[in-house]
């Protein structure tokens, strides 16, 4: 008995001192870790938050593996990442070793494409394997591809449920399962969760959405703790889960116009840039705004009705539906031109 109690006697002051790390950080903010000749897999590096990641990346002279089920928008963001090592590339000079002046050669840019359609295991097994075996071992992978399907639950077919599920969680256990072995062997790399705040708490309209993003949430949590017991403290994990982002794959969606000068949409640039910065310190999440946190926390102390009527207020009960309906539009407008 006395053992346990002084091992609870323990634990509480490891929570102290957690808390105490963790209040340190806002005062003084940790180094930034080096990437630089490290490999890291992008998905849905063809656009979105995907490119401004492999951007951040290139700009830290990362190595990338960009992968996309569009050829054409990976290739235009491998070009865009090929111009940031060309402005990089221009030999540097410093003092050698008797007082003259030797050259320092210039970053060797390295970007790699592939097409892969992560919502099918087969693709990622076999495009992991193609990696490996042509770029090497990765340190950093950026679980990013996503896509919404648009409808209402009753209204969405079947097969863009599932799809939504397979794109947005799903494939995040078969990359997973592709590269974290050599991971744990090496006690090396760096697992990025990219989900969303529809992924801690949900709204009316994009159920698919909103279940894959939580299920990827509880994926990464899962694992977090599984390389925690494993004691590989060499493994690091950061779950990304920003606000509505200006990228358009949301387009239409509003809350109340009252309330959108305080909440407007994410610049994808700002979303990047402090994902990146919790990357590269090793910060288990990152929620953007940190209002996120906030409201993450009521909706688990707050009665259902409450967390409802704070929804209504803030118009977030349906901030969906205009984006829903732009999208039926849009079909229905599709459907017309092409005479069905």
């Amino acid at each position: 008995m006395m053992i346990i109690i002084a091992e609870f006697f323990v634990v509480i002051l490891k929570v102290l001192w957690a808390f105490v790390k963790a209040g340190a950080k806002w005062v003084v903010w940790p180094k930034e870790k080096s990437v630089a000749g490290q490999v890291c897999v992008i998905t849905g590096a063809g656009s979105g938050l995907g490119r401004l990641f492999a951007k951040e990346f290139a700009r830290r002279r990362a190595i990338l593996v960009l992968w996309d089920i569009n050829s054409q928008s990976n290739e235009e963001t491998a070009e865009m990442v090929r111009q940031i090592y060309h402005e990089m590339d221009s030999p540097k000079t410093k003092d050698g070793p008797v007082g003259g002046v030797e050259e320092v050669p210039p970053f060797q840019p390295q970007v790699y494409t592939y097409v892969c359609d992560v919502g099918k295991r087969e693709s990622v097994y076999s495009t992991a394997e193609k990696v490996r075996r042509e770029v090497g071992e990765v340190d950093i992978l950026i679980n990013n591809a996503g896509v919404v399907s648009g409808h209402h639950l009753l209204e969405c077919p079947d097969e863009l449920i599932e799809r939504t599920m397979v794109v947005n969680c799903h494939a995040h256990f078969w990359t997973t399962k592709a590269f974290l072995p050599k991971m744990l062997e090496l006690n090396h790399g760096h697992i990025v969760t990219v989900a969303s705040s529809l992924g801690l708490f949900g709204t009316a309209g994009v159920e698919d959405y909103c279940a894959s993003k939580f299920g990827a949430i509880g994926f990464h949590e899962s694992l977090s703790h599984e390389v925690k017991a494993s004691e590989k403290d060499g493994i690091n994990m950061t779950l990304v889960c920003p606000y509505l982002v200006d990228t358009g794959m949301f387009k239409g969606c509003r809350i109340r116009k009252e309330i959108e000068p305080f909440l407007p949409p994410l610049k994808p640039e700002f979303c990047v840039k402090q994902a990146m910065r919790a990357i590269l310190t090793d910060q288990p999440m990152i929620c953007t705004p940190r209002i996120v946190y906030m409201v993450n926390f009521m909706k688990s102390i707050l009665p259902f009705e409450a967390i409802v009527c704070m929804y209504r207020f803030l118009g977030a009960d349906k901030c969906m539906y205009p984006f829903l309906a732009q999208r039926k539009e849009a079909m229905n407008n599709n459907e017309a031109k092409n005479g069905i």
